[in-house]
């Protein structure tokens, strides 16, 4: 599994979360995919929350939650994952 460090010393997974959001409540769905890194679960939902808010999205449903274990293949996800060890979240719409 590919871990990063946080300033701490905890390490980090590489996690997956999908889901839809939301730009405004009422409008269609935009599906998303959101890597990131973080120590665990419940901070990488904050922290995906966090990230849609400051991309201008109002609300979210988040269904799934995984962890990568290496590099995807394809694109965009293998720039998304080399960002999220980085310490970038990124928010990948279909």
């Amino acid at each position: 599994m590919n871990a990063s460090q946080f300033e701490n010393g905890e390490e980090a997974t590489v996690f997956v979360i999908i889901g839809r959001a939301f730009e405004r409540k009422g409008d269609e769905p935009t599906d998303i995919h959101i890597l990131l890194s973080a120590p665990d679960d419940d901070s990488a939902v904050r922290e995906a929350l966090n990230a849609l808010a400051q991309e201008g999205y109002e609300e979210a449903e988040l269904d799934q939650i995984g962890v990568l274990d290496g590099m995807p293949d394809e694109e965009p996800y293998a720039s998304a994952f080399q960002g999220a060890m980085e310490g970038e979240v990124a928010i990948i719409t279909m």
